[in-house]
């Protein structure tokens, strides 16, 4: 089922029974205007009803994610005045709002509530019982997907487990610690896992949850709970509530990796999912360029864990394409960029890699996806996902599907029909556009090349995939290597996600990094960086391991951009020196987002975050 569709159905239920979609947390609204009888008398209105609830998923919203815009390392966004942009000078507070999801989430768990409660009142002939504990069932994990968004931005929150009564003190509600959220999360995902399925075969239930998502929200929740952040964080020592309960674990527990390898394992061993590759989506050879791109691009695949439909494909397919047509506004870093291995699986910093920095290449790559002759150095000879993630200047343009739309992105001088992009200062996406690109880069990671975003036309709607297996098999890995390093399942299982993206095993390539906990932590945790950008892993992955603030990841280095070619197109060579785009503020108290002050000041029983 189109989810879109039931939102709008739902929209209009809602002006009928008087209903505000933007109920803020804790909000003291009469509780019957959300339990008419109209609702919950029909098997139409009751979906809808679920439906909408599914519609505060997070995705790629209409403002943007601070996570994939420039809250880590991986990417800055064009506009000055946007709120990640803010962030990244120490412009902010908790009464700045940027990117605030606290509300939003309770608003989605207390309609949560509101559904389970009376679900059970739609007729039988409207609604079967079999009906009915699925619904009841999606709705359990679609409440602790939230509240899962809520601790890992957050950290502790308020545990609500039911439908707050009118006349109820909403100053009595403290936030929980860490392990008892951990576990209502958990267990509210073993309750979820009762009425649903191992998998979805007809295409209308795509998008719902399965016992596999279940699973797969265990072991993210158990790995927040393993890492530094949260499994005996000195900086959290005095971080609890009023009454002086902690919130925080305050001891180093290495079981807690166990238990995350465990989940992580557990989701693999059910063999609910398996890694894409184009050999699913009629392919004959494998190739693993197609394969980890169209993983994005097939409406639905054994590799996506979870994943939200009707979102805004067309407004990031819009901000991630080149001026003129795209709006230039998501720009991949030096930092990215540069941890993209070698096609020989090495990282350009090893000296037997082949990376060189400098000059154009003098022949093409040996695959048609791969760099081309005169492509700057830098780019030859990478990794596939480079070229299926990345647009670099003098990179064919993507989406532009005809001659005339090529040409379209090409200066004059330019022009040979393969409408290369141009991110030097006067090139066609360049800065001297009012869309201006910021580091010489944007990301083509869910980019179809069937679109065409000169003429505003995203035909492929995909879902917005929220979790897939290769997070699950990174999880498992980087797990089990912080538990039991010599334990041969992580080169095993890190070799799957490496082969998929045609290259080498670790132990071929980087033989000293077997047993070696420090050397395979490091390339666990840039298999991490690439494999998941734009996916907002690398944001929360560099929070809950405590590295966002280290220097390696404050400082965001791009292109000279403001470079000017003087009439030399591709062959000129100023723009591919490296500047520092940007010097990122930090405070160590940024690894938890301040909650609102005015939700704080609606319940004085949350104590805010340390430091804030």
């Amino acid at each position: 089922m189109n989810t879109c569709k039931y939102i709008i159905l739902f929209t209009g239920l809602l002006l009928a029974v008087g209903i505000t979609s933007c109920t803020k947390y804790l909000d003291q609204k009469p509780d019957n205007l959300l339990t008419e009888d109209q609702i919950w008398q029909t098997r139409a209105n009751a979906e809808a009803y679920l439906y909408n609830i599914y519609g505060y998923l997070p995705d790629n919203r209409a403002g943007g994610d601070f996570e994939t815009m420039g809250a880590s390392d991986e990417s800055s966004v064009s506009i000055p005045t946007v709120g990640v942009r803010q962030m990244a000078i120490g412009n902010w507070s908790p009464t700045s709002g940027y990117f605030e999801t606290w509300a939003w989430f309770y608003t989605a768990i207390r309609k949560s509530y509101v559904f389970e409660q009376n679900i059970d009142k739609v007729p039988a002939n409207q609604l079967s019982d079999e009906l009915k504990l699925q619904y009841k069932s999606e709705n359990k994990f679609l409440r602790g997907f939230f509240y899962w968004n809520l601790l890992r931005q957050y950290g502790p929150f308020v545990k609500v487990t039911t439908l707050i009564p009118q006349d109820a003190d909403f100053h009595q509600f403290p936030r929980a610690p860490f392990d008892t959220c951990v576990g209502f999360i958990n267990n509210l995902m073993d309750e979820a896992m009762v009425g649903l399925p191992a998998k979805w075969e007809a295409n209308s239930n795509f998008g719902r949850p399965t016992k596999g998502a279940c699973m797969a929200l265990k072991v993210k929740t158990n790995m927040l709970a393993a890492s530094p952040l949260w499994n005996g964080n000195p900086a959290f020592a005095t971080f609890k509530n009023a009454d002086q309960t902690p919130l925080a674990p305050l001891s180093y527990d290495k079981n807690r990796w166990k238990l995350a390898a465990d989940a992580a394992k557990a989701v693999i061993d059910s063999n609910y999912f398996k890694l894409f590759t184009n050999l699913d989506n009629g392919g004959t050879t494998f190739d693993p360029y197609a394969s980890v791109r169209d993983v994005f691009l097939t409406n639905w695949n054994d590799e996506i864990v979870f994943g939200k439909v009707g979102w805004s494909r067309w407004g990031f397919t819009k901000c991630a394409s080149p001026a003129p047509g795209g709006y230039n506004m998501y720009n991949p870093t030096q930092n990215l960029v540069d941890a993209f291995a070698m096609a020989n699986g090495k990282t350009i910093d090893d000296n037997t890699s082949g990376y060189v920095e400098t000059g154009f290449a003098q022949s093409s790559g040996a695959n048609s996806w791969g760099h081309r002759q005169n492509d700057w150095n830098m780019y030859a000879n990478r990794e596939p996902r480079f070229y299926a993630y990345i647009m670099y200047n003098g990179r064919p343009v993507v989406p532009a599907p005809t001659l005339d739309d090529k040409n379209f992105y090409s200066s004059d001088n330019n022009i040979n029909g393969q409408g290369r992009a141009e991110f030097y200062y006067n090139g066609k996406s360049g800065q001297r556009t009012a869309t201006g690109n910021l580091t010489g880069y944007l990301p083509l990671k869910r980019i179809s090349a069937n679109d065409n975003i000169r003429n505003d036309q995203v035909a492929f709607r995909g879902p917005y995939i929220l979790l897939r297996y290769s997070e699950i098999l990174l999880d498992y890995v980087e797990a089990l290597n912080e538990f039991d390093p010599g334990d041969p399942n992580i080169v095993t299982y890190l070799n799957l996600v490496r082969t998929r993206a045609g290259l080498p095993g670790i132990e071929i390539v980087y033989p000293g990094a077997v047993g070696n906990q420090d050397q395979m932590r490091k390339h666990i945790l840039r298999e991490r960086q690439v494999e998941l950008c734009f996916e907002t892993d690398r944001y929360y992955t560099l929070t809950r391991r405590l590295l966002l603030g280290k220097p390696e990841h404050t400082a965001i280095y791009g292109l000279d951009v403001n470079a000017n070619d003087n009439g030399l197109g591709f062959a000129f060579t100023g723009l591919y020196t490296r500047k520092l785009f940007q010097q990122r503020y930090w405070d160590d108290k940024m690894y938890l987002y301040p909650i609102l002050q005015g939700d704080i000041e609606r319940n004085r029983a949350i104590v805010p975050n340390p430091g804030w």
